[in-house]
């Protein structure tokens, strides 16, 4: 019961955030309304800036640095594999359209194999992972 209630929370927030975005231009260009809904994804669900922006001495997010990449200062409790850098992903430099797709889409980086922690699992379908590729390309430096 739990599920279909946050599907359908899901599925509501979707509708409010299409009609959101084409309410004060319904001619919006398709690319623009694209860009709106990654940046969405990116910014309000996926939560990127945690790990990819660095931060000012204040804890804000360093704007003037948004999603290039951040020195992280965590660390596991116990030994295991982990990313001591978060990557810029402002543009996805180093990413064919076809690679940044199967990595939104699949989890699997350029080497072939899961992105290493602390990256979660995303796997976004795939006119999310256009619309998240579509907002990432438009931040380039």
């Amino acid at each position: 019961m739990k599920l279909k209630i946050i599907l359908s929370s899901f599925a509501l927030a979707t509708v409010l955030f299409a009609a959101e975005t084409n309410s004060d231009n319904p001619a919006k260009p398709a690319a623009d309304v694209q860009i709106l809904r990654g940046k969405y994804l990116v910014e309000n669900v996926a939560l990127c800036a945690e790990c990819h922006t660095p931060k000012t001495d204040k804890g804000d997010y360093d704007r003037t640095q948004w999603l290039a990449g951040n020195l992280l200062d965590f660390k596991p409790d116990h030994p295991m594999p982990f990313a001591a850098v978060a990557p810029p992903i402002a543009g996805m430099p180093g990413f064919t359209d076809e690679q940044a797709l199967k990595f939104l889409e699949t989890g699997i980086d350029l080497t072939g194999k899961r992105a290493m922690s602390p990256m979660p699992p995303y796997r976004f379908n795939h006119d999310d992972a256009l619309a998240v590729l579509a907002y990432l390309r438009s931040l380039k430096r």
